[in-house]
C-alpha cells in the first residue's frame, strides 16, 4: 500500500462528489475485475454514452478507474489499490488519544483487490 497524498485525495474525493459520477463508480465496482463498457454503463444506468464519457474522464484522472482497449471496446476497471490508499488516507489518524472501537484500514481489508 502506497501512503496517498493530500492532493491526490482531493482530486479522488471531488471526482466522487458529483451524483452521476458516484453511480457510474459504483456500477464499475460492482462488475469488478471483468470490467464494464461505456455502453452497459450507459444502458444500466440510463444515461446517454457521451455523458459517461465526460464523467468517466473524471474518474480516469482521479485514478479511482483504469481503461482497456479490447478491439472496439474500452473497458473500464475500478481501481482498488487506489480505493484502499484513500480509504487508509481518510483514516490514517483515526481516535488519536481516545480509545475507540474503529479499526485501521488495513491493505485490502476496506476493499477486494482485484
Amino acid at each position: 500500500m502506497t501512503m496517498m497524498d493530500e492532493k491526490f485525495a482531493v482530486r479522488a474525493l471531488a471526482a466522487l462528489a458529483q451524483d452521476v459520477r458516484l453511480r457510474i463508480y459504483r456500477a464499475v465496482v460492482g462488475v469488478g475485475p471483468a470490467g464494464v463498457t461505456p455502453g452497459s454503463i450507459a444502458n444500466d444506468l440510463g444515461i446517454s454514452p457521451s455523458n459517461v464519457s465526460f464523467h468517466v474522464k473524471e474518474l480516469l484522472h482521479a485514478g479511482l478507474l483504469t481503461q482497456e482497449r479490447d478491439g472496439r471496446h474500452l473497458i473500464y476497471r475500478p481501481s482498488m489499490e487506489t480505493m484502499n490508499d484513500l480509504l487508509a488516507y481518510l483514516s490514517a489518524h483515526c481516535c488519536q488519544a481516545v480509545l475507540c472501537d474503529a479499526k485501521p484500514v488495513a491493505s485490502g481489508a476496506a476493499c477486494a483487490t482485484f
